[in-house]
Parts: structure tokens; C-alpha cells; sequence
């Protein structure tokens, strides 16, 4: 009896799914290989658990369960994430939160302090582990939900060397630090959607967690708190960095003029929405 080929299932797949990448990618998850392995081992046969395990993942994904959370991973900047329900899908305006919080922390002089609070898989917090010096930072992520946190800290196990730069919490964002604790960078990416929006996309409400996404009627009951309680834990001169809805940038920085910050700027994404907001604690 002729084995079914990695190549011939490959195919298989991406004829039922139609054209763009996501059959390679579960077919990759499937046999536990990607890239060059994946390419070089086309002509091998493939066994019936992994045929299995394509089968299962492809009845999901066409059932609308969104691709990261079917493939268990998804890429985040230099990190290559374990995502599941309990968490957030990680995404691209993420990513540009990320990165600011991350060109303010590496002009800070070391020992240097940053804080992701209400980290969910890690993303924003193991990013600045990852790509802030090694010697001489420190990164605390915190969660309120123990399940994101599992999440977080299984991500935490696969970034090397700088998982020793990293202090885990439980704790709804500041409770899980030290009343004097202080940090250089604080960031989030907040729960900020309005309860009852019609923005939010049905896949979005459906599957991912509701604790991180709604944020009372107008989505800014947390980001009010952050606004005003990071001070207490910001160094003079020190940073808050917020993911913030693309309808908020003029809330949100009346909100940080408002309580004394300086620097106050909404940055937008890559579609030309407002996104982040920074703002910096002068110790007033």
C-alpha cells in the first residue's frame, strides 16, 4: 500500500482550503516542521497521527476558530508565541506598541526597569526582554487571570538567556508591585473596547476572552486607572505607554494632559488610526 506523501497531503490540503498560506502553515504545525525542514521533507510519508492532527486542526479552522488559535502560535516581532483562548491574538499595531516602549526603555541608562502590565501571552514584555541589553534590565509582566498568565509564562521558558530578566506576577495591573516600586517604561495594551460596540469584529467577541477586551460603556475604565496610578510608579522622567482604540486618541490624551503628564502624543498605526499613547511622568 502506497504512504501518503507530505507533498500529496500538502496538496490535498491547500485544495480544500483554496489559495494563501494557512495550509502550509497547519500542514507545518501537523508534522512538526517548518521552513527548510518542511520543504526538504515533501516526498516523506506522513503517519496516520498526523493526518489526525491536520484533520482535527482543518475541521476548526472551517468552523471559524481564528488560524492563531488553531496553530497554537503566532509570530510576534522576533518571538514565535504559544496563543490559545485564554489570551489575546497578538497583533500588528501590538507590535508598534511594543516597539515604542522598547526605543524609550533602551535610551534609559542601566539598571533600567519596565513593567507590562496586564501582559496577556507575554508579548509586549518578553519583546523587551528579548531586544533590550541583556545586562543591566529588568521586565516585570503581570496579569490578573492566572490562565493568561500559565500563558505568559510558558512563552517566558522559550526566550533563552533573557527569561532571567523576568519577573512573573499575578494581580490586577499595579497590585502585584511594591508600593515604592519604580519603573523607567510603564506599557499596556489595556482592555479599551466599549461594551456593547459595534466595532468589534463577531470573530473577536466570539473567541477571545472578554476580561480583555471590554472596558465599560466607553472602553476607558481601565486606561483611566492606568492614567492614574502610574505616576506612583514611574521614575522622574519616566514613560506610560498605552494600546489605545482607534476612536480614543482625543480621550485618552485629555486624560494624560489632565493629570499632569508631559510629552503627551497619539501615535497612529499602519492603517493611520490612533493607536498608542505616550506620555511622560515629570514627577510633579
Amino acid at each position: 500500500m502506497e504512504h501518503l506523501t507530505l507533498r500529496a497531503l500538502s496538496t490535498q490540503t491547500s485544495e480544500l482550503l483554496g489559495a494563501g498560506p494557512e495550509a502550509r502553515w497547519l500542514c507545518e504545525v501537523a508534522v512538526s516542521l517548518d521552513g527548510a525542514e518542511f520543504d526538504q521533507a515533501l516526498d516523506e510519508p506522513v503517519t496516520d497521527r498526523m493526518v489526525a492532527h491536520l484533520d482535527s486542526m482543518v475541521a476548526r479552522y472551517r468552523t471559524g476558530e481564528p488560524l492563531q488559535y488553531v496553530l497554537g502560535r503566532w509570530g510576534f516581532r522576533h518571538l514565535d508565541l504559544l496563543v490559545d483562548r485564554r489570551v489575546l491574538i497578538p497583533r500588528p499595531e501590538t507590535e508598534l506598541v511594543a516597539g515604542a516602549a522598547i526605543e524609550l526603555a533602551r535610551v534609559v541608562d542601566a539598571p533600567r526597569c519596565v513593567a507590562d502590565l496586564g501582559t496577556g501571552s507575554g508579548a509586549i514584555g518578553l519583546s523587551m526582554a528579548i531586544e533590550l541589553p541583556l545586562d543591566g534590565t529588568t521586565v516585570w509582566i503581570t496579569d490578573a487571570s492566572s490562565d493568561a498568565l500559565a500563558v505568559a509564562r510558558a512563552n517566558l521558558a522559550g526566550i533563552g538567556r533573557a527569561a532571567r530578566n523576568v519577573v512573573a506576577a499575578e494581580g490586577e495591573w499595579f497590585d502585584p508591585l511594591r508600593v515604592d516600586q519604580r519603573f523607567d517604561v510603564i506599557v499596556s495594551n489595556p482592555p479599551y473596547v466599549a461594551e456593547g460596540s459595534v466595532m468589534l469584529e463577531d470573530s473577536v467577541g466570539e473567541w477571545e476572552p472578554a476580561s480583555a477586551l471590554f472596558a465599560g460603556p466607553d472602553g476607558l475604565d481601565d486606561i483611566r486607572l492606568l492614567v492614574a496610578n502610574a505616576p506612583a510608579h514611574l521614575t522622574n522622567g519616566g514613560w506610560l505607554v498605552l494600546e489605545i482604540g482607534s476612536d480614543q486618541g482625543g480621550e485618552v490624551g485629555a486624560l494624560l494632559d489632565q493629570a499632569g503628564y508631559s510629552e503627551v502624543e497619539i501615535r497612529r498605526d499602519l492603517t493611520g488610526h490612533d493607536r498608542i499613547a505616550v506620555a511622560r511622568w515629570d514627577g510633579n
